[in-house]
């Protein structure tokens, strides 16, 4: 593309720069500015209408190397060390979905440092101690760094909105409302949740007449929902353990799992829809909240781990909506109802964003520094991008057994 008139040429750029400008230059959709410093800046057009996004260069150089030696992680990685800007994240990100094939990097392109993070995406792999381990790097961060930005109901899941209710703690509810209501229980039935968080869907269910048993890997999480569950005066109705559902004894009238299957990793995917089914009584339902990947991503998706996988969620992987149905019917368990709630995540994440936003110097208070705070609003970005473009969805199922 050629460069608006009111902005520099690129032959007038430093060379680093050039280099990099080169390569974003052939983008085919939406605008990019792009500054570096004062003097320096260059608009990269589209021939078709699109995201109108900025970035900011700090440290072309730095920039540069990290792109050649490990491709889409790197430029994350640049970022987090503060080499790049922007004044909207997710929309930049938003940018590059839109020009992903016309930016697509020649194939040796951050080959080094996609073979590391394959070997450092294996290293995560979650056996019954890696499951501890890599649910404890995320979540035992510590209950007052979730309780400054999440909503008053301690929810760490997409919420489900409507066009004239925009509340994030009205949309948890609705969320809680309606995976109860798919498993079309009667009250006094006993429910088991897979993955309980801070227990908010658990005193959600027991309120309305529910028993509820939870596990989790958390002790930070296990902690704050049992002393949850006692000042709400529900204890017994609810009982948290200290458990991987791998070793699950028992059966359940019904369960519920909130974002858990996740973090099983695809080794573990059989397993885990087996205890689903040895767990469920025999005409129990389940009723399950799971993030997705685009089918045409996958292949690639399973080779390179993404940012989420390394920075995130170690040893974490997302299925696609045909492989959830493989593995139910693998099981004999039907999948009697599906619905997509993308966009809601997407309106989540923003919320999320802006609430982590607006309390980021309580959040140096705790002790974590600026690489933290960068890497969390990357992160919700990435995340709130991938949902508005479709790369990610967020489906409910109801399984029958």
């Amino acid at each position: 593309m050629m460069p608006d008139q009111d902005v520099g040429s690129s032959v007038s750029l430093p060379f680093i720069m050039r280099q990099l400008i080169g390569h974003l230059d052939k983008a085919n959709q939406g605008k990019l500015l792009v500054e570096a410093g004062e003097q320096h800046s260059y608009q990269v057009t589209g021939e078709k209408t699109g995201e109108v996004a900025d970035l900011r260069l700090n440290d072309s150089a730095a920039i540069v190397k990290d792109l050649l030696v490990a491709g889409e992680i790197g430029f994350a990685r640049s970022y987090l060390q503060g080499h790049w800007d922007t004044s909207d994240l997710t929309r930049l990100f938003c940018w590059f979905a839109d020009n992903e094939t016309a930016l697509k990097p020649s194939a040796g392109l951050g080959l080094p440092g996609r073979l590391m993070q394959r070997f450092q995406h294996w290293g995560a792999r979650n056996s019954l101690r890696g499951s501890r381990r890599n649910i404890a790097a995320h979540y035992d961060l510590g209950n007052d760094f979730y309780r400054l930005w999440l909503d008053p109901s301690m929810t760490y899941s997409s919420g489900i909105f409507t066009p004239d209710d925009l509340d994030l703690e009205l949309a948890q509810t609705r969320k809680y409302a309606r995976l109860l209501a798919s498993l079309d229980a009667n009250p006094g039935d006993h429910i088991l949740e897979i993955g309980c968080g801070w227990g908010g869907f658990a005193e959600y269910a027991a309120r309305q007449g529910y028993r509820v048993t939870g596990i989790t890997l958390s002790r930070e999480q296990l902690a704050f929902a049992q002393a949850r569950i006692e000042r709400a005066g529900l204890a017994d109705m609810v009982s948290f353990e200290l458990r991987d559902y791998r070793k699950l004894d028992g059966t359940w009238d019904h369960i519920v799992s909130i974002e858990m299957f996740e973090a099983v990793g695809e080794a573990w995917w059989p397993a885990y829809f087996n205890v689903v089914k040895r767990c469920l009584r025999s005409g129990g339902r389940a009723a399950l909240q799971i993030i997705t990947i685009d089918e045409a991503r996958f292949e690639q998706y399973r080779r390179n781990p993404d940012f989420i996988q390394l920075f995130v969620f170690p040893g974490g992987m997302l299925p696609t909506v045909s492989h959830l149905h493989a593995l139910a019917a693998g099981q004999g368990l039907e999948v009697a109802r599906s619905d997509q709630y993308g966009h809601d995540y997407a309106r989540t994440l923003s919320l999320w964003h802006q609430r982590f936003n607006a309390v980021q110097d309580d959040v140096v208070a705790q002790g974590f520094d600026p690489y933290f705070i960068r890497l969390w609003r990357y992160y919700l970005a990435y995340c709130e991008a991938g949902f508005l473009k479709g790369t990610v969805d967020l489906v409910q199922l109801r399984l029958d057994g």
